[in-house]
């Protein structure tokens, strides 16, 4: 994305500069996580809305960091609940420095985030990236009491992955084209487009836990099934395969159990499942395709579309 390239590294170097604390082990923590890499999607997608509106003021380089931050804290506190040890290759920061310090320098990180919204003064930016907080914590919730349900069905799984991951895309977004002073057709757009981003997104990365490499991926293939998440891929399975097969996936979430991942893998492969994943996300990327070509044409337009279609080859 090079046509946000210089924007993106400011954004890093006010992550940095606003990571500072007087307390060692907060600087610590966060600095492990935000090291650790990432896509930085989110304020990538919002840069690009600013930019397809042409809005070059300063506070978009803060915010892009505020929904950084915000993803950040919510990580620190997925791998907490999901008692992952691995992450983009690396240990996790609760695998580092423990649970108890992940789950406050996440609170940290959300409250820096408030802090930097207040600063800007927009009450409309600051309801939007509230409501998508509250809305994300709440899909935590859901994903947590659907836990080793094996009879959780196709919409509520989307139900979760719009409240869990799509959200702060779809507010990223919003937010890009609330700040440049766009339309309510522009600003539409631009939600929708991060909406149908971050839904595809989270399907891919479903898909990528039965489908993927896990040295590329930096984590363990067959994660979710140890977690007991039913994903759209097992669903799919479960759907398409004979009345064993069923039993089999279906045990298999309901144990949380990966001694016979191999044999789960098989069954999702065999009945066409992750075929079916991929055309769900398919469908989500063509949205999205459709709502950035309503964004003024040029170059950020363009990288929106790029992005949504090369979501679909993601490898990791």
């Amino acid at each position: 994305m090079a046509v946000i390239g210089d924007d993106m590294r400011e954004v890093d170097r006010v992550i940095a500069q606003r990571l500072n604390s007087g307390v060692p082990l907060v600087g610590q923590v966060s600095s492990y996580i935000i090291a650790a890499g990432g896509k930085r999607l989110r304020p990538a997608l919002l840069l690009l809305c600013c930019g397809a509106m042409g809005f070059n003021g300063v506070q978009r380089i803060n915010l892009a960091a505020v929904v950084e931050f915000i993803h950040t804290a919510t990580l620190l506190h997925d791998d907490v609940v999901d008692d992952s040890a691995l992450r983009r290759g690396n240990a996790t920061a609760n695998e580092t420095f423990g649970n108890p310090a992940s789950v406050l320098v996440g609170d940290f990180m959300y409250s820096r985030a408030f802090q930097m919204m207040v600063e800007v003064g927009d009450m409309r930016i600051m309801a939007v990236l509230a409501d998508a907080t509250n809305v994300i914590a709440e899909g935590e919730v859901l994903q947590l009491m659907n836990m080793h349900n094996a009879e959780l069905d196709e919409v509520n799984y989307l139900q979760v992955i719009r409240s869990k991951t799509a959200k702060l895309f779809e507010a990223s977004a919003r937010v890009g084209a609330i700040l440049s002073g766009g339309s309510p057709a522009l600003e539409a757009a631009c939600a929708d487009y991060g909406q149908a981003l971050g839904t595809a997104f989270q399907v891919i990365d479903d898909v990528l836990d039965y489908a993927g490499d896990s040295e590329v991926m930096g984590k363990s293939l067959g994660d979710d099934l140890r977690e007991g998440k039913a994903t759209l891929p097992l669903i799919a399975a479960m759907q398409r395969g004979t009345p064993e097969e069923r039993a089999l996936v279906k045990s298999a979430i309901e144990a949380g159990d990966c001694d016979r991942l191999h044999e789960v893998i098989q069954v999702v492969r065999r009945t066409g499942a992750l075929d079916v994943a991929r055309e769900a996300a398919g469908a989500e990327a063509a949205r999205a395709v459709t709502a950035a070509r309503q964004l003024p044409p040029g170059p950020h337009a363009d990288c929106l579309i790029e992005l949504a279609t090369a979501l679909l080859q993601r490898q990791s």
